[in-house]
């Protein structure tokens, strides 16, 4: 089996659709029908869905093949794809380094060859991340765009299910198949243009404004910022205009994105308590002793320290110094990227502002993975659109650029990144 893969099993799709003959990975909390759905824990190791989540269910309308349910960091907890209980995925193309996550699987999976498309979900930088430390494009859509029915949730305000593909054209011909309201997720909406995403893909970035937020290029890599910078160079050749923009609450992000989505976990996970799905201890004693013990075998260290944040952050006493702080540091970093999107048409940035991590890097200073999600996150806490598409290498390893757009603004940034890829 590959690394990528945690369960490699083919469910087949409809004989004719927009995909036909198009094989996808599908990240393993994301729910399918008969097979198994981890979540990459020991918690829910043996758990197998009654019910296709629907971007499943769009997928096999649309005539794809599932190939298999790909490798994530446990409950979608983490930037490299090594918490999972079932050990680390190695990045395809740059050895003896981590892939990203938390949907590193699924990255992996499409740089190897090993699947066409793919999806993920991304709450922080989930695609995003593996995107640019595979060399390859994802995409994370407005908050809405996509259903999240069958999504084993993290931090439902935050995450979406997002694409995986070689190519933008790739990546937003699986958006065009899986976005779209569901009447069973009342966060979706449908969009008002019906034109394809896929057809967007034009490359044609005449007359666009690039506005660069300063903040997001500080403290990046040396190599990062310069493969950035040329990548942004060829947009400006083929007739785009750049110009400097702020967002000075940026600073702010990562501080508030970590209390909002572990208090979100918190809550979340709460359900497991091994009596009605999932991992249960054998325990002697009262319920307690057996619900503590369910929940320490079941997850693992990661997860448990976000869940020890998020009810410290949401406990009496505490809600309003931290969880309601960080609400209103959400709501000025949304009026931020307004403000700058008054001013230009996308925003671009670093994806990461680092190449990717070696193997156990990041394991033993979990503040070193936190910081590192800096220029994702704040495009989660604002519900905006981004994409991630290769800009070069620096020693030889990937670098992505990321393009933020306004809300429902995907096939503006399509139409950007497609002219690098």
């Amino acid at each position: 089996m590959s690394d990528a893969f945690i369960t490699e099993e083919r469910i087949e799709g409809r004989d004719e659709g927009p995909l036909a003959g198009r094989t996808v990975a599908v990240k393993d909390n994301i729910s399918t029908a008969g097979v198994r759905t981890t979540c990459g824990s020991r918690m829910l190791a043996e758990y197998v869905p009654p019910y296709d989540a629907t971007v499943v269910s769009r997928l096999k309308e649309a005539g794809a093949t599932v190939v298999g349910k790909t490798n994530m960091d446990e409950f979608g907890m983490g930037s490299t794809t090594e918490t999972s209980h079932f050990g680390p995925t190695e990045n395809p193309v740059a050895p003896g380094r981590v892939p990203g996550g938390s949907s590193g699987g699924s990255a992996a999976a499409v740089a190897a060859g090993e699947a066409d498309l793919a999806l993920g979900s991304d709450t922080g930088g989930s695609v995003r991340c593996p995107a640019a430390f595979c060399g390859v494009v994802g995409i994370k859509p407005t908050y809405g765009l996509v259903s999240r029915y069958g999504l084993v949730a993290y931090a439902n305000s935050l995450e979406q299910i997002g694409p995986f593909g070689e190519t933008v054209a790739d990546a937003a011909a699986l958006l065009d198949v899986i976005a779209g309201s569901d009447d069973r997720d009342a966060t979706t909406r449908t969009e008002g243009d019906d034109s394809s995403y896929a057809d967007a893909a034009t490359g044609d970035v005449e007359g666009l404004t690039i506005g660069v937020p300063t903040e997001l290029f500080e403290g990046a890599d040396e190599g990062v910022v310069e493969t950035t910078r040329a990548a942004l160079g060829e947009l400006e050749d083929r007739g785009a205009e750049t110009r400097e923009v702020s967002l000075p609450s940026i600073e702010h992000a990562v501080e508030a994105y970590y209390v909002i989505a572990t208090s979100e976990a918190s809550s979340n996970l709460a359900r497991f308590d091994g009596v009605r799905y999932g991992h249960s201890a054998e325990a002697e004693g009262n319920w307690n002793e057996a619900f503590g013990r369910t929940r320490e075998e079941g997850f693992g260290e990661e997860v448990k320290r976000r869940i020890l944040l998020g009810t410290y952050a949401l406990s009496a006493g505490y809600h309003d110094k931290y969880y309601a702080k960080a609400q209103d540091a959400r709501a000025w970093v949304k009026q931020d990227f307004d403000s700058a999107l008054e001013e230009a048409d996308v925003l671009a940035s670093p994806t990461m502002p680092v190449p990717p991590f070696e193997l156990g890097e990041s394991l033993d200073d979990p503040l070193q993975m936190y910081l590192a999600d800096a220029n994702t996150v704040p495009v989660n806490l604002a519900d905006l659109p981004a994409i991630s598409v290769p800009a070069g290498e620096t020693d030889g390893l990937p670098v992505g650029l990321q393009l933020i757009g306004p809300a429902f603004g995907e096939r503006r940034l399509i139409r950007a990144a497609s002219a690098l890829a």
